[in-house]
């Protein structure tokens, strides 16, 4: 990227008085850029809640460049697309790491496994819609985290299972809703915390994202 090209997902500069009006669209671009800060753990979700709010009441150019004048613009990852399609026939495929979480995900699955962990992904939403379509032999497995909450009323199922973990009480705060919609003719939803490594069971070390005792 060329030193004068604008970060991702963040308005390109206009020339001329800062001082000149902006659009709804240049709004929305600072608020995902906020949101993804936030996910990445630049922004406390105090922090993220009034900015935000300053971003959707922003006249001007200036008003904009100062809500994101403290963050490493040329770090950041590029904005999370508003939908995900996974149409997949046999074989595995995941999704770990820092991946951004999209607003929402359409998923069809035939004799093979989708594993989308959440562990360390940036959360750039607060609720996560997940249309499901599995057929025969496709599984979706989502690891969790503290916060993360999976909801599955909106599935129909046939045959297959669905394994969610227990709600969260009430002092965990919720950072992403999972909202499963759609059908299960022949395949399993489990929902479930990371794994812990034979070492780590041997010592008895909690799991990533686990509260201290």
């Amino acid at each position: 990227m060329p030193d004068d090209a604008p970060p991702p997902n963040l308005p390109a500069p206009r020339p001329g008085n800062p001082q000149l009006r902006v659009s709804d669209r240049e709004r929305e671009q600072v608020v995902e850029f906020l949101q993804v800060a936030a996910g990445d753990g630049r922004l406390t979700l105090a922090e993220l809640d009034e900015r935000v709010g300053a971003a959707l009441a922003a006249r001007t150019v200036s008003d904009l460049a100062a809500l994101t004048a403290d963050l490493p613009l040329e770090e950041m990852p590029p904005g999370a697309r508003e939908v995900i399609r996974i149409d997949q026939r046999f074989g595995e495929s995941e999704r770990t790491g820092r991946w951004l979480v999209p607003r929402r995900m359409e998923v069809a699955l035939m004799f093979s496994e989708l594993k989308l962990d959440f562990t360390e992904a940036v959360l750039t939403h607060r609720v996560l819609d997940i249309d499901v379509n599995l057929r025969l032999g496709g599984h979706l497995t989502l690891v969790t985290a503290p916060g993360i909450v999976v909801n599955a009323d909106g599935i129909s199922h046939s045959r297959g299972e669905i394994k969610l973990p227990p709600a969260p009480g009430p002092e965990t705060p919720v950072r992403l809703s999972i909202l499963l919609t759609g059908r299960s003719t022949g395949g399993d939803i489990v929902a479930r915390p990371p794994r812990r490594a034979p070492w780590q069971r041997l010592r008895r070390k909690p799991r990533p994202g686990d509260a201290s005792p």
